[in-house]
């Protein structure tokens, strides 16, 4: 496995170097503390990119959609100082599939590079702090990810029934907890064929693209509640 850490502080590279080397045994890690260090570093065989928002040659998240934009197919997350919600969802939006607060713990972050890695999305419980459990990822973050059950849970439900079925928001939940489809269609008792038509009717319906928009748009209907 090869992993690139992005951050200007070489502390928490060695820090975040040491915890995603218990993923497993012999990881070859490309380092790099500035912007013009991470494009050059970046290559199509990464199987992760972890990347600081802010770091020296940064102009907002214009490095991340550049780093998209050239290695389409790598996975990045981004591990960030920021805890604005609208941050988060920026950088979800660009295809990143994992926003890390760096106050969060490192078992949290190890949990949700395993799960990006996995195939899923990592979303953090602050920026879906207003959605139901069953829409938060909290195989990822334990806890953490549990939302407080009230007026603003029903709301949410209550509006996203309007757009899907109830067998689309079960969808939408398992796949805001990074299930892959097969699992979805499982724990449902449907063919992964069902999975995927459903997963269209929920683009068409919620006006997204992706998986990851799909999970972005349940916390933007949530907003427009509250």
């Amino acid at each position: 496995m090869k992993i690139l850490i992005a951050d200007d502080h070489r502390l928490v590279i060695e820090a975040v170097k040491a915890k995603l080397s218990e993923l497993e045994p012999a990881i070859e890690f490309v380092l790099a503390m500035s912007v013009d260090e991470l494009l050059a570093s970046a290559s199509d065989d990464l199987d992760l990119a972890v990347i600081d928002l802010n770091m020296p040659g940064a102009e907002g998240q214009a490095h991340i959609e550049e780093i998209r934009r050239r290695h389409p197919a790598v996975p990045v997350i981004v591990l960030s100082g920021y805890e604005d919600p609208t941050v988060m969802r920026s950088a979800l939006e660009v295809g990143v599939l994992g926003f890390i607060p760096k106050a969060y713990s490192p078992e949290v972050m190890i949990s949700a590079v395993r799960l990006v890695l996995a195939g899923g999305v990592y979303v953090p419980p602050l920026m879906l702090s207003a959605v139901p459990p069953g829409i938060v990822p909290g195989v990822t973050v334990g806890a953490d990810a549990a939302a407080p059950r009230g007026a603003n849970s029903a709301h949410t439900l209550e509006h996203l029934r309007k757009v899907l079925t109830e067998r689309q928001v079960e969808v939408l939940q398992l796949l805001s907890q990074g299930k892959p489809n097969k699992l979805i269609g499982r724990s449902l008792g449907i063919s992964e064929g069902t999975v995927k038509i459903h997963l269209a009717a929920i683009f068409r319906a919620l006006n997204v693209r992706n998986r990851t928009e799909a999970v972005v748009a349940a916390q933007t209907l949530t907003e427009a509640q509250t």
